[in-house]
């Protein structure tokens, strides 16, 4: 006789429980911004939408932030560290490739010996968060699951460059995703485009900066050539703004059609719509082209937060419930897009 053997018992349905944000109390202006930089308050307001951003300090880490919207998100959930199934992070500026930060954060927060995970998404991984959280509670895997967007960008820019550096911020937001007795989280819209994977990332690899210190160090110049090779060849964010624009106008508009048409709803079913913080232009252009009514409320958290990559959306979405109550349970259209190039976009009710 054969065995056959069990299986978790499967969920229907999965929601968002809570959501939580940490926000850095340093506060960059544009002129802060252009004391490094040939351009204008003026000019970066115009062509990006951002007035200030926040940037964390010395003494404050990427666990540091990640810890404090993860404990905000358990709060509004309503549950326990201990009753978490997975944590998962979603991260580029963890400054070590092993151990994990999800890992070191479960243990901070209490949910030990849940599994930890990161995930390398760029801008749009707390989406990718979300559909593997979706699948993880629906499976039966786990009941609760933390998804974490933290960046503390400011580790990986060069002030004096003017492709990226000028829109960036530093932060952490998190939800606590679970069952539902109804449809909370519909099925992801996800995928990538590799052929455009030098429109953004790093100068330089970690292997690039050894190799190089390492042919400093066997020079007659020693010490010195040594801290010049680092300084210049530290790894730090660039990108083809063009062809990332027109990429997130034409082709991330066509995707958040389609995750509204896999949800089954229309723009005018949506309380909210959530898109990466990425530049006001494009979140701009992406209302335009959805054809979103006024009656839609639009996150525009980068005015004042800047573009916090895999932290962006779940910051937006918090501030944004904080300040509108009322959205709690309505429908909202969330799309992250970035380095990779990469995208995934959900339709959620807002917890």
């Amino acid at each position: 006789m054969s065995v056959v053997m069990k299986q978790n018992p499967t969920r229907e349905f999965s929601r968002i429980h809570g959501v939580g944000s940490f926000r850095p109390d340093t506060i960059v202006t544009n002129d802060d911004v252009c004391q490094w930089i040939d351009s204008s308050d003026e000019w970066i307001q115009q062509r990006t939408g951002i007035i200030t951003r926040a940037r964390a300090d010395e003494n404050t880490s990427l666990l540091d932030m990640a810890e404090g919207a993860a404990r905000e998100a358990l709060a509004s959930a309503g549950i326990e560290a201990s009753q978490l199934g997975a944590v998962i992070v979603s991260t580029v500026t963890f400054p070590y490739a092993t151990p994990s930060a999800a890992a070191a954060l479960a243990d901070r927060i209490g949910a030990t010996p849940a599994p930890a995970f990161d995930i390398s998404a760029a801008c749009a991984g707390y989406c990718y968060g979300v559909a593997q959280a979706d699948s993880l509670v629906r499976s039966g895997t786990a009941e609760y699951v933390l998804v974490v967007g933290a960046e503390k960008l400011s580790d990986v820019i060069d002030n004096h460059e003017r492709t990226i550096s000028f829109l960036l911020g530093d932060g952490a937001g998190a939800v606590v995703i679970g069952p539902s007795d109804i449809p909370g989280i519909s099925p992801s819209v996800w995928g990538s485009d590799g052929s455009k994977w030098s429109a953004i990332g790093m100068t330089h690899s970690q292997l690039d900066l050894r190799d190089a210190v390492l042919q400093a160090e066997s020079s007659p110049e020693g010490t010195a050539l040594v801290a010049g090779t680092e300084a210049q060849l530290w790894p730090t964010l660039r990108q083809d703004g063009q062809t990332v624009f027109r990429w997130a106008v034409w082709e991330m508009a066509k995707m958040a059609k389609k995750a509204l048409a896999e949800a089954g709803v229309t723009a005018e079913d949506l309380a909210a719509f959530i898109p990466h913080q990425a530049n006001m232009r494009i979140i701009d252009e992406m209302v335009k082209q959805l054809k979103l009514p006024e009656s839609v409320t639009v996150a525009r958290d980068i005015a004042n937060a800047g573009n916090t990559s895999a932290a962006s959306i779940p910051m937006a979405m918090d501030r944004m419930l904080k300040e509108n109550p009322e959205l709690s349970g309505g429908l909202a259209l969330q799309i992250g897009f970035g380095a990779g190039l990469v995208f995934g976009a959900q339709v959620v009710v807002l917890p």
